[in-house]
């Protein structure tokens, strides 16, 4: 008796991909120790806030290891910021070759450690320092994470957010840590709208070890003895572009044609109801980087990856802000494969999830959730943006489509070409949707939005863009921003009506719109589903 392959139990198989975390860990401890760091740092306190592998930004058909680095490093003396760029080959602090070294004053976002000395500090502080010891006031992380403060020659000083809540009469404040001289700044300290978020769960103190920051598996999905799924996935903490991009895939294959290059969230934003944003918001560009617990059991396969017998809990299954796991945890659910890992923005927790099915279908998703603070509970809406690299049967020849019922031009065709970058809304009257196609071999993927995914409106402010392939253009290089003209996607900078699109290199955006308020509690999920044609 054979087994039919199409029921057959999924398989996964998950190698670990270099450069592993032990040799960026190596660099990451003695990077401050290299001649020609020591010598731009001249004796000054300074702190590694974050080292990431890089890819060297040329498109390839196959995986390639990432040998690049690039570090920030604060100098607090100073008040400025190192980028340091170099090879992770070069393990030896005593290796002469020097490493590219650029300074800025710009304030990047605190790193856990950073955030971890900026609440010893409060917890020293004669003021607010015993109500911490006594439990009569928690720590959580604020929004903004960090705070404005300038000297009076206009040059920026380190200064971190710390939140803390009351737990007797649920007022919250944020508390300013002057960095360079670890001492609260009582002046700055600013109260939030009162009023607790009871309906968000209350962050534990006890949080799950730390999994590193850097780490990426090649991953294959096979049933039956048949490879359907052979993808390179990367941790959040690890993802590209300017603020991180959570579950990231490269090079995805489905029964061995290329279908993706790359797909991410490069872009995700929050803003609030004018009428009730009082000292929240009124917008923030978050980032997809930083890695919230949750619970997954299973077989750790690397540095934050674990292969679980059982479907992992989010906040958004369980409720509760806990866990035993950071990463992205793996798992099979019926017929299809779940890669799924919690990030946190300052209070916010999101869901980032991609679902491999055995059809062929990929569903990302993406979910809204958060702790308990005075904000989240107050209306709200998120705008996230997928980036999808589509190499349908390779880079190119590539066209995108669309497809409206009834169509736009009354007795003409439902599908019609986009010769030239465009944004376009959705339009649910016409079924609308889109989808790339390889006219060499006529294989193509289709976008479907999402029945909950919503429009565009002034701050989301489109809906999905047809795009032609440029390595530089991950996102629209916006930092962590409170700003409302500079926090919302600013994609149409990246877009030319007068560049063509024909039988190219295709990238579609999509973005989805959720309004969070206190009728939901537990946050949402959204997301479209991408579906093969002629494969």
């Amino acid at each position: 008796m054979t087994t039919d392959p199409e029921t057959a139990e999924l398989e996964i198989r998950a190698t670990p991909v270099a450069p592993l975390e032990h040799d960026v860990s190596t660099i990451r401890k003695s990077l401050l120790q290299h001649p020609s760091v020591a010598k731009e740092l001249g004796g000054a306190r300074a702190r590694v806030l974050t080292l990431v592998p890089q890819p060297d930004g040329r498109k390839t058909d196959e995986p390639q290891p990432l040998h690049r680095f690039t570090a920030t490093v604060y100098d607090y003396d100073r008040e400025r910021v190192l980028a340091i760029s170099g090879d992770l080959r070069d393990t030896d602090v005593r290796d002469p070759r020097e490493l590219r070294i650029e300074s800025h004053v710009i304030q990047p976002l605190p790193s856990a450690e950073e955030f971890a000395e900026a609440v010893d500090v409060v917890g020293e502080d004669p003021q607010l320092g015993e109500a911490i010891r006594s439990g009569e006031v928690t720590v959580f992380r604020p929004m903004p994470p960090i705070v404005d403060h300038q000297d009076l020659d206009g040059r920026a000083r380190r200064t971190l957010g710390v939140g803390l809540l009351n737990s007797r009469d649920e007022q919250a404040r944020v508390a300013a840590v002057l960095m360079s001289e670890r001492r609260v700044l009582h002046d700055l300290s600013e109260r939030l709208p009162h009023g607790a978020a009871r309906c968000e769960p209350t962050a534990p103190d006890d949080r799950c070890a730390t999994t590193g920051t850097t780490g990426q598996i090649n991953l294959t999905v096979s049933q039956g003895g048949q490879t359907l799924w052979q993808l390179q996935v990367v941790r959040p903490a690890a993802s590209s572009g300017t603020n991180g991009s959570g579950v990231e895939l490269r090079h995805v294959r489905y029964r061995g044609r290329t279908v993706l290059y790359r797909a991410h969230v490069p872009i995700l934003n929050v803003e609030y109801a004018q009428a009730t944003a009082g000292n929240c918001g009124p917008t923030y560009r978050d980032w997809q980087n930083s890695e919230a617990c949750f619970r997954a059991d299973g077989q750790t396969v690397a540095p934050g990856f674990r292969i679980c017998p059982t479907p992992a809990l989010t906040i958004l299954d369980t409720g509760t802000d806990a866990g035993n796991f950071r990463g992205v945890a793996l798992y099979i659910l019926g017929q299809k494969v779940v890669l799924v890992s919690e990030l946190m923005a300052g209070w916010y927790r999101y869901i980032s999830q991609w679902r491999l099915h055995t059809n062929g279908t990929i569903r990302p998703r993406f979910g809204f959730a958060g702790v308990n603070n005075p904000c989240t509970c107050r209306e709200h809406r998120h705008h996230v943006y997928w980036r999808f690299d589509f190499d349908v049967g390779g880079a190119s020849p590539n066209v995108v489509e669309e497809f409206n019922d009834p169509p736009l031009v009354a007795g003409g065709s439902n599908w019609h070409t986009k010769s030239w970058e465009i944004r376009r809304p959705r339009d649910p009257a016409r079924k609308r949707h889109w989808r790339v196609r390889n006219t060499a071999g006529d294989q193509a993927y289709r976008l479907r939005p999402g029945t909950d995914d919503g429009t565009q409106d002034a701050h989301g402010v489109g809906d999905l863009w047809a795009l032609r392939y440029r390595s530089a253009e991950l996102d629209d290089g916006q930092a962590f921003t409170t700003d409302p003209q500079l926090s919302r996607a600013r994609l149409d900078l990246l877009r030319s009506p007068a560049e063509p699109l024909l039988n190219t290199d295709v990238v579609l955006w999509y973005a989805a719109h959720f309004t969070h308020d206190p009728a939901h509690p537990h946050g949402h999920i959204l997301g479209p589903d991408l579906t093969p044609e002629n494969w």
